[in-house]
């Protein structure tokens, strides 16, 4: 039952991220949104990570360049991502994002010497499919589009890289790589400005105006921290292959509701079918990596 709530705590929170990013209001420049962001997301881990696992927060000494490199690949997804979240629908960015196991396949070929399978081939050309009908490249949000496909390749390259290194996100090093990332991000506050974080936005059906801070502490407590915070601890009782079918299938759809719910962003059909095709593939693809890995280290 615990496992099922920190499932669903994750869910909901990586959802949460482009309703946060949207109720800014562009009154933060996203630039500097993203580095308070991930400011909150490492204080707010700093300090739970050490009581979640039972484990003192030691510096990372003994693997410190794999903690910057994972830092500032941190930073310049999640960066990404929320910059695709400003130009196109929540939808459309988390559908385009799905395809990050397609790239971990190939760059896992390429840089891992993983030699793809009959069955990677077919799956890879239903998600081309499903691409395609799609349409990333019609409509309005075009420039979102692409950035979040951009996005899922970066993603899937951190992925990929932190395979070759053999860490994983159950490490106590994740609250120091938040830590460089947000770091990394911190001439934003200069090459941007700061914008107006103190400003207030009314909302007339709640009957109060808000500080857009507010929001961007959502951003980096509820939608990064807490997230990560609850992969941390998930991992410790499931199937890495089992998180990665709930990430890839049940957040996107979770967030897309969002973005109905609280934008009133309802997708067109042609996103609808392509999307659920790039879903289904996507969880298809990764759970197929994940046999061939765990049949790999059994042999």
């Amino acid at each position: 039952m615990r496992t099922v709530l920190l499932l669903a705590m994750i869910t909901v929170s990586e959802a949460t991220i482009g309703v946060f990013v949207k109720l800014v209001d562009g009154r933060i420049p996203i630039a500097t949104l993203n580095f308070f962001a991930l400011a909150f997301a490492a204080a707010f881990l700093l300090v739970t990570v050490p009581r979640a696992t039972g484990r003192p927060l030691d510096f990372p000494t003994d693997n410190l360049r794999d903690t910057l490199i994972i830092g500032a690949l941190i930073a310049l997804q999640i960066s990404v991502f929320n910059y695709a979240m400003t130009l196109a629908p929540i939808a459309n960015v988390v559908i385009f994002w799905s395809v990050a196991p397609f790239f971990s396949f190939l760059f896992a070929w390429a840089f891992l010497g993983e030699r793809p399978r009959r069955s990677y081939i077919a799956i890879f050309v239903l998600a081309l499919v499903g691409i395609v009908i799609a349409k990333p490249l019609a409509g309005g949000h075009v420039a979102g589009n692409l950035v979040a496909l951009a996005d899922a390749a970066i993603y899937a390259a951190m992925i990929t890289y932190m395979r070759h290194e053999g860490r994983t996100e159950t490490d106590n090093d994740v609250p120091w790589q938040m830590t460089v990332a947000a770091l990394v991000l911190a001439p934003s506050l200069i090459l941007a400005g700061p914008g107006e974080p103190l400003a207030t936005i009314p909302y007339p059906a709640l009957g109060v105006e808000l500080p857009v801070l507010l929001w961007a502490a959502g951003l980096g407590i509820v939608s990064t921290g807490a997230a990560y915070l609850g992969i941390s601890m998930v991992l410790r009782r499931i199937r890495a292959d089992t998180y990665t079918l709930v990430d890839v299938i049940v957040s996107p759809v979770v967030a897309a509701t969002f973005g109905w719910l609280v934008f009133g962003e309802v997708p067109g059909l042609s996103m609808i079918v392509g999307g659920a095709i790039l879903l289904a593939t996507g969880g298809w693809m990764s759970r197929e990596m994940a046999r061939r890995r765990t049949r790999a280290s059994a042999s």
